[in-house]
Formats: structure tokens, C-alpha cells, sequence
């Protein structure tokens, strides 16, 4: 049976992070806010815990979620190479919407899934989040919802998709975002948008000089004269890639959530979802270790 935390009220709040740090400890699931969409998360450090996070939204190793970490500090840890321009991404976006994929540090024991060696990264602007990524450390999340539909706003719509899949959830009310954060690819030396989100590419330009814009889908014919423009831009494709986190594509796409609509939450191949480089993934494709060129080798959820 799940529990659910009403983090507007002191002592439930309290009782509810202290509720899914030990959830997550013992390797179950939980659905926390962040500042785009509601994520479900698990210890990133866990490969059975992925696992069920996967198999809750109904996805594959293919679309590796993204991490959320509660510091800087935290993600330094788990990226071998920030770039040329990560660190000062970083400075101008963390906490924030934005998602990182990067070469992770190859010394670490966890199983994401088919990242390729990559890690979508990202710090939520989100007091519950912080908290409990405090408590538990680097966490996987994705966006809070079954694969192919709406990111959830609130933990109401996160526990109608995902039942008692999930043990704990923290309800933090709206989240006002709604939108997913955008993951760029830091594997290349150029920065690739591998999923647009929150943040314009030009914010990101302002930081970065040059930055490779997100790939668009190729169109295809019409089947029908009277067929809608969104039929034949391939919407289905568009939106898959929109939710994210959880997830994003990865470059790979290994990216999370944030989906759906994101996910906030919720990688690269490279990573969500998603994209959220899948759902998160990623939560955008992803062609070479995390390249946007090409097929996507790996989807993020976040």
C-alpha cells in the first residue's frame, strides 16, 4: 500500500522525506516534486531499483532516466568531463531546469541502463527534492508517468498512472513548471540541445557562444491531402521525445524528470527523460557517445 505526504504541512513533510530516504535505501520507489514535473525516483546506485523505475513507466534500458543530485558537489562526482563550457553551465543554470549529459566517472558501480558510458545530470530547483537528494544522494528519476502519456503537475496525476508501483509519494502541489528541462550535450566540443525545454537556446548561447541547436524530425508524406500538419511533421515521434524525463534523447539521448511535458525530474546513450534524452531517453537524439547527428543510439527519460 503507498504512502502519500502532504509536504505543505511541517510535520508531514518532515515524516514524509525521512519516509523516502529509507524507501529508497531499501530500494523501492517514490514520486517527489521538482520545479518542471513530478518524478519517480529510485537509487541511482541500485541496478534492481532502476530496473523497477523502468519497468513502472513501461520502458526499456534503452531510455536511461537521468540523475538528480542535491549539490554541485554531488555531480561532480559522477562526471569524468564537464567540457569546456559545463562548469559554467552549472554556474548560471544549477539548481535549475537544465539537464547535462556528460562522460560519467567510469569507477562507478551503477547500471542506468544503455547510456554508453554517459550521465544525464541535473540539480532541481525544488526545496522537497533538495531535501530528500540530501538524505538519499544521487538519485535515477524519471518523470512521473507511464510511458507515452502526460507528465504529471500534480502527485494525484502521478498516482492514478503509477498506483502502488511506487511506495511513497511527496506531494508538493502544482508544479508550476510544467515544462521539462532542456538537455544539452556536453560530449561534443560544441554544446548540442538534445532536448529543447525550459531554457532557450538562446539563454544558453549567452553562455556558451555557439551551440548546435535540437535536431528536427524529417518530414514525411502526407498518407492523405487532408491529413493534419502535426501528422505529418510525426507527431507521435515529437511527443515521445517531449516527455522525457524523465525523458530525452540521448547521444545520445541518455537524459530524464522531466517528460511528458518533461520531466522534472526525468539521458544520454549519449542519454531522456528521456527527454526528463528519451522520457530523460530522456526525459533528442543522440548519435555518437552523445552527439545530436544521426540516429539517436540510446533515448533519455527524465
Amino acid at each position: 500500500m503507498s504512502r502519500s505526504y502532504d509536504c505543505a504541512d511541517d510535520e508531514a513533510r518532515r515524516d514524509g522525506i525521512a519516509d523516502a530516504a529509507s524507501t529508497v535505501r531499501k530500494g523501492e520507489l517514490v514520486v517527489l516534486p521538482t520545479d518542471t514535473v513530478y518524478g519517480i525516483g529510485a537509487d541511482a546506485f541500485s541496478p534492481a531499483a532502476v530496473a523497477s523505475l523502468l519497468k513502472a513507466k513501461g520502458r526499456g534500458r534503452d531510455m536511461p532516466p537521468p540523475v538528480l543530485v542535491g549539490s554541485v558537489r554531488a555531480a561532480h562526482a559522477l562526471i569524468e568531463d564537464l567540457g569546456g563550457h559545463g562548469q559554467d553551465l552549472i554556474d548560471e543554470f544549477w539548481p535549475g531546469p537544465l539537464t547535462i549529459v556528460c562522460r560519467a566517472t567510469p569507477s562507478l558501480s551503477w547500471d542506468l541502463g544503455d547510456t554508453q558510458g554517459t550521465v544525464a545530470v541535473r540539480m532541481p530547483m525544488h526545496p522537497v527534492a533538495i531535501e530528500l537528494l540530501k538524505e538519499t544522494g544521487p538519485m535515477a528519476v524519471s518523470s512521473a508517468n507511464l510511458s507515452g502519456r502526460p507528465a504529471a503537475t500534480r502527485a494525484e496525476e502521478a498516482a492514478e498512472q503509477l498506483g502502488d508501483s511506487v511506495s511513497v509519494y511527496l506531494d508538493g502541489g502544482l508544479c508550476e513548471g510544467g515544462v521539462p528541462s532542456t538537455i544539452v550535450d556536453l560530449t561534443y566540443a560544441v554544446p548540442r540541445v538534445l532536448r529543447s525545454g525550459a531554457i532557450p537556446i538562446e539563454r544558453l548561447r549567452a553562455v556558451c557562444g555557439t551551440v548546435i541547436g535540437e535536431a528536427k524530425p524529417r518530414r514525411r508524406p502526407d498518407p492523405e491531402p487532408e491529413a493534419e500538419p502535426e501528422n505529418a511533421e510525426g507527431g507521435p515521434e515529437q511527443g515521445a521525445a517531449a516527455e522525457a524525463g524523465d525523458g530525452a534523447q540521448g547521444a545520445a539521448d541518455s537524459a530524464g524528470t522531466d517528460s511528458g511535458k518533461d520531466a522534472g525530474t526525468d539521458a544520454p546513450a549519449v542519454s531522456a527523460e528521456a527527454p526528463e534524452r528519451g522520457d530523460a531517453a530522456a526525459e533528442g537524439p543522440e548519435s555518437g557517445p552523445g552527439g545530436e547527428t544521426g540516429e539517436p543510439s540510446a533515448r533519455r527519460s527524465e
